[in-house]
């Protein structure tokens, strides 16, 4: 039934618990998306900056797979330990990520060799 419901009311100190927790949380996610769009900035430069492109390729490829862990880790919650399931979740995600990561090397070594 719909009127059986229960209301779960806080105390002040769990209410001042959670504004604190969620507080610092949303200045983790704020600090993140400032460091992504820092790397972002910082490959745009070094394009505009015509240094060599075997310079340039390596180095944005390794600030995009910094941005992906960052992402992961801040805005898919992979750093949360509260929950039973993120375990297994890391896993699947790191073992996905290794193997991308291996079929996208074996692709590069067979286009440049």
């Amino acid at each position: 039934m719909g009127h059986d419901t229960h209301i779960h009311e806080k105390s002040v100190a769990q209410h001042e618990f959670d504004r604190r927790k969620n507080a610092v949380e949303m200045r983790k996610q704020v600090v993140n998306f400032a460091i992504m769009i820092l790397f972002t900035f910082i490959a745009f430069a070094v394009v505009v900056a015509d240094f060599s492109p075997y310079f340039i390729k390596p180095f944005i490829l390794l600030l995009a797979a910094v941005q992906v862990v960052l992402q992961l880790y801040a805005f898919m919650h992979m750093g949360e330990k509260h929950a039973s399931h993120i375990g297994t979740i890391n896993t699947f995600v790191w073992v996905g990520a290794i193997i991308a990561f291996t079929v996208f090397l074996c692709f590069l070594t067979i286009i440049w060799w």
